[in-house]
């Protein structure tokens, strides 16, 4: 790139979750979602092997209040599954908080719910 072209970005590199227990919510995504760890994860963080893009929860950045508001608000963050139907199910079976029945859309089946410390999640797939 030379000095008179702008620099510019290609896209989501990373994602993280702000949290204030780290365990219980990379517990919920391992255990729930069946998420698999990285094999390497900064200090304060559980980052895992998803693709295309690294997703990870990690403690609060500073200057992160994470009390000011619904955590997330305004945010999308959709999950892809290979089963849709099947993984709203095992998640309403043990009490998680299924926000709807499964619906269409124009990436195949798709619903929501409220994973740790109520962040709204979405999941599609077949």
């Amino acid at each position: 790139m030379s000095a008179t072209e702008p620099a510019t970005v290609t896209g989501p590199d990373f994602l993280a979750l702000q949290v204030r227990d780290g365990a219980a919510a990379a517990a919920f995504f391992e255990e729930r979602l069946g998420l698999r760890r990285s094999p390497a994860s900064p200090p304060g963080a559980v980052v895992f092997a998803t693709e295309p893009v690294p997703f990870a929860v990690r403690g609060p950045l500073p200057g992160t209040d994470l009390d000011a508001g619904r955590p997330g608000l305004g945010v999308a963050l959709w999950f892809a599954t290979t089963d849709a139907v099947a993984l709203h199910d095992s998640l309403g079976a043990v009490g998680v908080e299924v926000l709807g029945p499964v619906v269409g859309s124009p990436f195949g089946p798709t619903f929501s719910f409220v994973g740790p410390e109520g962040y709204v999640l979405t999941v599609h797939g077949a």
